[in-house]
């Protein structure tokens, strides 16, 4: 039998004698893989086996099987395997059978567990469904999930009452908290918008009623629009995204960190000890930082007043408060009460609706202000509805 020839470049992984490597060659008619060297996956850069290795086999009858030779293998471990598997796609598409007799038994053995061939699962194409199927879905998600919110204000509501009965299970240093954080430390910005808008009105006005030298009636506008909707408002919007995304980016990041899961095995009700401590603060602070923010936009239009008409300050003053009465007050306090309770459920029930990866904290906290603000402003639009109706 003549030496056989040497590796071809494409099969040799190197020059050393231990490094694994492979070659084609024509054995009693019959092609033949020959594997040489230690084929282990640590030993650097392995030896492919390339689609056209058996091409032009001359001295080979069609459709003969391909055999292995085995004499100088060395150590091997799966690297081998995967190998010899591409080795047995190769001999398939070549119309060639493979005789195993030549490797190891072990090596057998785990070739024998393999598949013919790589099976590709085709992609799975969506059914289209119809407008009336996306109307029903969408139908159906926004009832589950007025429930769920629902659910949750009841039982926001049912602690809130256990702890004006003295049988509720909120710590009072979490109660604290929330409160310093959504009153005082919310004090600056609430100053700031409120200051601006009062200006903005008042130089609005002044603008246009100057031309009726109805002057003094721009004390009326400020007092009127500010305490009736846009301290309100504002004041809502900004807490809808300085406290609403706060909480729930905080319960977001409890729920990735598996706190809120730790909660529920040791039987801690996560509304009483996370949405009532954060709920009931926003619900007390809010109504506050409104009288504070009417307060302002007052002396905010009072500057801007005072500098551009010839308006004195005991005029101002006495115009509006003959036309702001008490009734505007009360209507404005009522509706930060609700705005505050429809940010705080809103938010907590989006962070308990969050992910476990880092990037869901920031996505609760963005979906939690725009849901916020937007349910802030279509909750003033209801009580503007309702205080048309019932004549306010």
């Amino acid at each position: 039998m003549p030496p056989p020839p040497s590796p071809s470049p494409a099969g040799r992984a190197g020059s050393d004698a231990g490094a694994p490597h492979w070659d084609v060659a024509v054995q009693d008619g019959r092609p033949t893989l020959r594997l040489a060297g230690a084929w282990v996956a640590g030993s650097g850069a392995l030896p492919e086996l390339p689609p056209d290795a058996l091409h032009g086999l001359a001295g080979t009858s069609p459709g003969a099987a391909l055999s292995f030779e085995t004499s100088g293998l060395g150590a091997w471990d799966t690297s081998l395997i995967a190998f010899l598997w591409d080795a047995e796609r190769i001999a398939a598409a070549d119309h060639r059978s493979l005789d195993l007799s030549g490797l190891p038994k072990p090596a057998t053995r785990l070739l024998d567990l393999l598949p013919a061939s790589i099976e590709t699962t085709p992609p799975v194409k969506a059914p289209r469904r119809g407008l009336l199927a996306r109307l029903g879905g969408l139908t159906l998600a926004a009832t589950s999930e007025t429930g769920g919110v629902s659910l949750l204000a009841a039982d926001t509501a049912r602690g809130l009452w256990a702890v004006l009965h003295g049988r509720g299970g909120m710590r009072r240093v979490d109660f604290l908290s929330d409160i310093r954080a959504a009153g005082p430390q919310a004090l600056l910005i609430v100053s700031v918008v409120n200051v601006l808008i009062g200006a903005i009105l008042a130089f609005v006005g002044a603008v246009q009623l100057r031309k009726f030298a109805a002057d003094i009636y721009v004390a009326n506008l400020v007092g009127l629009a500010c305490v009736r909707e846009m301290s309100a408002v504002m004041t809502a919007i900004i807490m809808a995204g300085r406290t609403g995304g706060a909480y729930a980016a905080r319960i977001a990041t409890m729920q990735g960190n598996e706190e809120i899961d730790a909660l529920e095995v040791f039987g801690i009700p996560t509304s009483g000890y996370l949405l009532l401590p954060a709920v009931s603060s926003l619900m007390l602070m809010m109504p506050l930082l409104y009288l504070y923010g009417c307060a302002v936009a007052m002396i905010g239009g009072f500057v801007v007043t005072a500098a551009m008409l010839d308006v004195t300050a005991l005029s101002y003053w006495h115009q509006t408060i003959s036309a702001v009465s008490l009734d505007q007050f009360v209507f404005g306090f009522c509706k930060t009460v609700f705005f505050a309770a429809l940010i705080g459920i809103t938010s907590c029930r989006i962070g308990l609706l969050a992910g476990r990866r880092a990037a869901d904290v920031g996505i609760a906290a963005t979906r939690a202000v725009v849901v916020g603000i937007v349910g802030v402003i279509a909750l003033d639009a209801l009580f503007a509805v309702f205080a048309d109706v019932v004549g306010f």
